[in-house]
């Protein structure tokens, strides 16, 4: 099964917790992933950022908000145990502890409310009788940890600005193309300068560019490159043309880019192919120009930070 929404988590941490001992994190996260029957799979599960694993991800997240909410607390570092609240709380016998269910306390209340958001974070706090920060969610939202929807929302972002820069380099002026490829390949590190990938990579005539490029800014190998403006697909033809190029410019590797796509023949194709070749569809070459910053400018740029738990220890 899936790692579940991290509410999920709540109520089986204050039920682990009603021993009265201190339980370490660590220790707590294995034991609820046994208790819900996570495979081994489900808890190598990482976050699209790669950065720690969901299961890490959402344990720790439910019990940011139970302790927020002072129905555990944190006696050390990595460790937890139950607080007063949260035995009343199991005196109740809830059949499920949430968001919903610990909004009830002014705690958690003055720790999830816009206004304590804005003053930590600069943004302007939602007006009264806006939704709330659960509120309007899909039930499949309101699981997601503020982490991950930070870095869901960011792939969105992300995928919305690749299908636009996608849209604009297929109507570009072909001369223009042939700059905007220059600009990426030099922001990638090949080429040298701006100034020598330009002269080396010449026109094709064809709505497109060819040439051939330093693969590092010394020159010690050689890349060839052939860029079409193409909105369809590339077959293998184009490739099998492509690779008799390579020979010609003595080069032994070469990047095809297209603003379209290529079909399983041509794919095979450059598989097959001796040298090395490297097929780049418009998909990809969105991918790559964000990534180098090619075409596209900064907003707002948002820094995630941690507790140091390391700098308050005792010297």
């Amino acid at each position: 099964m899936a790692v579940p929404g991290y509410q999920e988590f709540m109520l089986p941490l204050v039920k682990l917790a009603s021993d009265g001992r201190e339980h370490r994190f660590q220790d707590a996260m294995v034991t609820l992933a046994d208790q819900m029957s996570l495979s081994a799979a489900d808890r190598a599960v990482l976050l699209p950022s790669g950065t720690q694993t969901q299961l890490y991800n959402r344990v720790t997240w439910a019990l940011t908000y139970l302790t927020k909410s002072l129905l555990l607390e944190k006696p050390a570092r990595g460790r937890f145990r139950i607080a007063s609240r949260g035995v009343d709380a199991l005196k109740g016998d809830p059949a499920r502890i949430d968001n919903a269910f610990l909004s009830r306390f002014s705690e958690y209340r003055a720790f999830t409310s816009p206004r304590s958001k804005a003053a930590a974070t600069g943004i302007t706090a939602t007006p009264a009788g806006e939704m709330g920060p659960d509120e309007g969610r899909s039930e499949e939202d309101a699981g997601l940890t503020p982490l991950e929807r930070i870095e869901s929302g960011t792939r969105e972002l992300r995928a919305a600005l690749a299908d636009d820069l996608l849209a604009r380099v297929r109507v570009m002026d072909p001369a223009r193309f042939e700059r905007m490829v220059v600009d990426v390949l030099v922001a990638m590190g090949y080429g040298g300068s701006r100034a020598d990938a330009a002269q080396v990579v010449g026109k094709s005539g064809d709505n497109g560019i060819d040439g051939v490029i330093k693969e590092d800014k010394l020159g010690l190998d050689m890349v060839y490159v052939q860029a079409k403006r193409y909105a369809g697909d590339v077959g293998p033809a184009a490739i099998r043309e492509f690779v008799g190029s390579l020979g010609e410019h003595r080069a032994t590797k070469g990047v095809f880019i297209t603003c379209g796509g290529f079909t399983q023949g041509a794919n095979e194709a450059a598989a097959r192919a001796h040298h090395r070749i490297v097929l780049i569809d418009g998909t990809r070459l969105a991918e790559y120009m964000i990534d180098s910053g090619v075409g596209v400018a900064d907003v707002k740029a948002y820094t995630v930070r941690r507790l140091d738990e390391d700098y308050f220890l005792d010297d």
